[in-house]
């Protein structure tokens, strides 16, 4: 199986990290100090980079919603992708509707998808509390756009988002800050996995949880394609913890999308 290009572990020895200190930060991570291409908010060139990572077969990629959910489906994560131990919250699934977008104000809230998402979909996980351990929440992520641009767009607000508003409420009595944020293009410091990667660690505090306890949250971008994971940590976990579970989820949904879009033979 390939692997990401950069280890979780390794991610405060990168070069072009930046610590973004007081407050919280979007789980869109932002990379201020490694930008992929341009200006905050600029999308890349329609050339950029070649043409990625994968060799794609035109009629495999999907024009259509439901063609696009068939493929989400297939290569989005289960409980099984993330490592033993984890299983599946409910609801499970958000549903194909389900946007989130961060408001004036800084918090984050689900509306309908923008015109340039064909579909989304993310899923919720969960380590269970046990051995004086508090519940590790996980979550996966998977969106096909209607054009590669459209997925750069993506890539680009994430990093905006941070910049915008360095606090951000997830939801009621739920808050991320403190972030350590990292972006990495295609054949940069051993990340061939995708034409774009943004990594960001931090702290996750909440009402029923209390904190700070680590966040962790990964997205990369390849074709029209964009795949994510993230991890809110709890009492007893730590970061490089939180790691071992996303980095190989990550990884699965990279080579899962690889594998249904590739040309064949």
């Amino acid at each position: 199986m390939r692997g990401r290009g950069v280890p979780a572990a390794a991610l405060l020895l990168m070069v072009g990290l930046v610590a973004c200190s007081g407050g919280a930060a979007s789980p869109h991570p932002t990379a201020t100090s490694t930008r992929p291409y341009g200006d905050v908010g600029t999308p890349p060139p329609a050339d950029a980079e070649g043409g990625g990572t994968i060799d794609a077969d035109p009629a495999r990629l999907p024009t259509t919603r439901g063609a696009a959910l068939d493929l989400i489906r297939r290569v989005i994560a289960d409980p099984e992708s993330f490592g033993p131990g984890v299983v599946r919250r409910s609801p499970y699934d958000s549903g194909p509707d389900a946007w989130p977008v961060l408001g004036a104000d800084c918090v984050w809230r689900q509306e309908k998808p923008a015109p340039s998402v064909l579909a989304t979909l993310t899923r919720s996980f969960e380590v269970p509390a046990a051995g004086g351990k508090g519940p590790l929440r996980l979550a996966a992520v998977v969106t096909v756009h209607r054009t590669r641009e459209d997925a750069r767009w993506e890539m680009a607000e994430s990093m905006e988002e941070t910049m915008r508003c360095p606090t951000q409420q997830l939801r009621p009595g739920e808050l991320i800050g403190s972030m350590v944020s990292g972006s990495l293009m295609r054949g940069e410091s051993n990340q061939n996995n995708a034409e774009d990667s943004l990594m960001e660690y931090g702290e996750y505090r909440s009402t029923a949880f209390g904190g700070p306890h680590p966040y962790l949250w990964h997205q990369s971008q390849s074709l029209q394609f964009t795949v994510a994971v993230t991890g809110k940590g709890a009492k007893g976990w730590s970061a490089g913890d939180i790691g071992d579970f996303t980095t190989p989820a990550q990884a699965a949904m990279e080579l899962r999308l690889e594998s249904a879009v590739e040309k064949q033979g």
